[in-house]
């Protein structure tokens, strides 16, 4: 960089004639394309926000790259994250929305693992989420001290997905009696188990309801009785996970199982990737944060904007992965 400066600065003085100075990395982009790979189906909200940021970061990016978002499916996001990690170019041209509960399961030590997280390079999120436990109207219960008393069925995709882990975790700290009946492919099916009576509620951020179910929450079909993460502004009087928690070291367990709620949708890119490049990566991601054009597509979509910078989220994944391993233990059974 300082040969380039130099070099700027000998044109503009006269000492040679070249054309204007060359950014190196505007140099590497131009004409590139960048891969935004996502490790689930279309359609849900790590898609949706996947998709967004490829429309925009592009602009943003020295040298104007083409980004095109490509689904990996298997695994839960895992065959995209190792690929990601193993295989994928290490030059800036390949990101991916990682699911945000990776970093945990690396840490407790879960099967089929091949990457490391905190050698990814995090580039931002567009907000932290919140998990969510609903219950349908004619579920009979409308509050913890409720479900404390009367046993709800709860759906879910399967286990070591956060469909079944937050209602285990309700039921192990909370005192809750939920019947977890597992099987359903997605967050829809779901929903479709609850309008037809199978089930009595799910888990699910609450970003996610007030994006594809505004009609339930205007018209009070369900009820929130708990929340994981950071506090909503316009979710009042619901208790938190970690406020329900009985002991300290119950706490510290449920802040490294849903440490993903601070992650939120987390973009990242492969290790090994030049610093200048991540940089210029980083700060694409935060003007799109400030592209007005952005701003109205999000809005529209009734996508919230609190931003997650590329160095939070790595500080945030740093400290999860130097958990303490007694607690990483009393976690592991909530997500195997």
């Amino acid at each position: 960089m300082r040969h380039h400066l130099m070099a700027c600065v000998a044109a503009f003085a006269g000492l040679a004639v070249v054309p204007a100075c060359a950014d190196p990395i505007a140099d590497f982009y131009k004409g590139k394309t960048v891969n935004m790979l996502i490790g689930v189906s279309a359609g849900g909200e790590y898609d949706l926000h996947a998709r967004l940021i490829a429309r925009y970061i592009g602009r943003h990016i020295p040298g104007n790259p083409t980004l095109v978002p490509q689904n990996m499916l298997g695994a839960g996001g895992i065959v995209m994250a190792n690929y990601l990690y193993g295989i994928a170019p290490r030059d800036g041209t390949y990101m991916a929305v990682i699911q945000n509960g990776h970093p945990t399961i690396q840490a407790v030590g879960m099967a089929n693992i091949q990457y490391d997280a905190a050698k990814f390079n995090w580039i931002g999120a567009i907000t932290p989420t919140v998990e969510t436990m609903a219950l349908w109207r004619t579920a009979g219960v409308r509050s913890i001290e409720e479900a404390r008393r009367q046993e709800v069925v709860i759906g879910s995709v399967g286990r070591a997905n956060i469909t079944f882990t937050f209602p285990q975790m309700l039921n192990e700290f909370a005192g809750t009696k939920f019947k977890i009946v597992s099987g359903y492919r997605g967050g829809s099916e779901i929903n479709l188990a609850m309008e037809r009576g199978e089930v009595a509620g799910r888990n699910n951020t609450w970003s996610s309801w007030k994006v594809t179910k505004p009609d339930w929450l205007k018209n009070n079909d369900i009820s929130i009785i708990a929340y994981a993460g950071p506090q909503p502004k316009d979710l009042k009087g619901v208790p938190s996970l970690e406020d329900l928690a009985r002991t300290d070291d119950d706490r510290k367990v449920i802040r490294l199982i849903i440490a993903g709620t601070r992650l939120g949708r987390p973009i990242a890119a492969t290790p090994g990737i030049p610093a200048e490049r991540v940089k210029a990566l980083r700060d694409a991601f935060q003007a799109v944060m400030k592209d007005t054009d952005f701003i109205k597509e999000a809005e529209g979509a009734r996508i919230d904007i609190d931003p997650v910078s590329g160095e939070e989220l790595q500080k945030v994944v740093e400290d999860v992965l130097a958990t303490p391993a007694n607690l990483r233990e009393r976690a592991k059974p909530f997500l195997d």
